[in-house]
């Protein structure tokens, strides 16, 4: 995605310019606008509520982290899951970790050969990122531990408790090649993750195979788009001073991302009639889910095309920039409803019911 006042408030500015009085009383800098003609309120004001709402936006998906997997399996008859809540948030967490990382390997490509380009870069989340996504699973197997009453040795021994221990083991790996000088060999410890989340995700009796195979390009995809769009936005935001440039990113990204999204329907849909019978699709948790999902889905394929439409058309990339936030906002939802589907019961236990 993102000098103090002259000691003179009198003093000249120079031949042919007007002086730019600061009330000595107050001590207020001029803004940009101020010095240009243009108008700064809401420039700061937009400034001031960033952080308020990142704040509520983090609030409402820990709610519906928290929350989700109860309310979508209201008056199903399947089996309460217990922590799943809990484990909604902790692979909220994994996700994200893993979208944010698999971005700043693949955005950095699409910023290089921007011409033109501010010598600046956006600072690095990788490590952060991994870190926290490790915890996310370390986090996984002590509430397994629990939920099993097993200790954690025994744990490991489980598949669930052994694919986890790969997938934390795998993402400090990840931190460590994120904080060396050559970051991109993260991408060995990043697929494995994504090969053990793909096993874990896949327990059914019912080729089992297959579904991994789908969810391997399925959480690929939607890692770079995710990731990827957050880097650009926050690139964007660096160079808000060369729009040429931010509109030449953005675009070099859209094009990336249509790839990106035909990978995601084709998957998602191979996915969907594989597993979810279509007598359950409003009486089951993961159909409900799904149907939510899809929905979401809907809406930032909206914003993406429109942001497409104003960045082709328009010079100035800010409303583009500013539908591709919106985008970012939308799919964040996405994820945490991803963690959900992750969580809810197999729906072919209601489907096999007399």
């Amino acid at each position: 995605m993102f000098s103090g006042p002259p000691a003179d408030p009198a003093a000249p500015t120079g031949p042919g310019l007007p002086a730019v009085a600061v009330p000595a009383s107050t001590g207020d800098v001029p803004c940009a606008g101020e010095i240009t003609g243009g108008a700064c309120g809401p420039q700061a004001g937009r400034s001031r509520t960033a952080p308020l709402l990142l704040c509520a936006a983090g609030a409402l998906a820990l709610l519906v982290a928290l929350l989700g997997p109860g309310l979508v399996a209201r008056g199903t008859g399947e089996l309460r899951i217990p922590g799943a809540g809990l484990t909604t948030v902790l692979r909220t967490v994994l996700f994200a970790a893993l979208a944010l990382h698999l971005g700043e390997l693949l955005a950095p490509q699409l910023v290089r050969p921007v011409r033109g380009r501010p010598r600046t870069a956006v600072r690095s989340w990788a490590v952060y990122a991994s870190l926290a996504g490790a915890a996310a699973a370390a986090g996984q197997i002590v509430r397994l531990a629990a939920v099993s009453d097993l200790g954690i040795t025994e744990t490991y021994g489980t598949r669930e408790g052994g694919l986890l221990l790969l997938i934390a083991n795998s993402l400090v790996l990840a931190a460590f090649c994120a904080a060396s000088r050559r970051p991109a060999l993260a991408l060995a410890p990043l697929a494995l993750v994504i090969g053990a989340e793909a096993l874990r995700a896949h327990p059914e009796a019912y080729s089992p195979e297959f579904g991994a195979a789908l969810t391997v390009v399925h959480l690929t995809a939607a890692s770079l788009w995710t990731g990827g769009l957050l880097y650009v936005l926050r690139t964007m935001w660096l160079w808000r001073d060369s729009p040429v440039a931010g509109r030449a990113l953005l675009g070099r990204y859209a094009r990336l991302a249509i790839w990106l999204y035909v990978a995601l329907a084709a998957t998602g849909t191979a996915s969907t009639l594989r597993r979810l019978p279509l007598d359950v699709v409003f009486t089951s948790a993961y159909g409900r889910t799904l149907l939510v999902k899809l929905a979401l889905m809907a809406v930032v394929s909206v914003l993406a095309v429109a942001a497409r439409r104003r960045m082709l058309r328009d010079a100035d990339p800010s409303a583009a920039h500013r539908l591709a936030r919106r985008e970012q906002a939308v799919l964040g939802l996405v994820v945490v409803v991803s963690a959900i589907l992750t969580v809810v019961p197999d729906p072919h236990w209601i489907s096999l019911r007399p």
